[in-house]
């Protein structure tokens, strides 16, 4: 069970690494990096299980990918980080 859980952490880990670097970009549209910014945020807060903020997260990241002004790489970046928190299972 605890070797489960530390890799399901780094998996969310790895995500969160992803979704940083989208922020980090200059290119990356404010109100994207915003969104991005948030939800890093709701991903490294403790409260809840790792699986349920992944959970959590890819729905979140389902929305955000909607936006039509997302540049095209933005777009692929985020479904790679979304491919890396399915991975989180209970």
């Amino acid at each position: 069970m605890v070797d489960k859980k530390s890799q399901n952490t780094e998996t969310l880990n790895q995500a969160i690494v992803t979704l940083e670097e989208i922020t980090s970009n200059p290119s990356t549209p404010k109100n994207i990096k915003k969104s991005i910014t948030d939800l890093t945020t709701e991903l490294k807060k403790q409260e809840y299980s790792v699986s349920m903020r992944a959970a959590n997260a890819i729905s979140l990241l389902d929305d955000i990918t909607q936006d039509p002004n997302m540049p095209s790489y933005v777009r692929v970046t985020l479904w790679q980080a979304v491919s890396t928190l399915e991975r989180i299972r209970e």
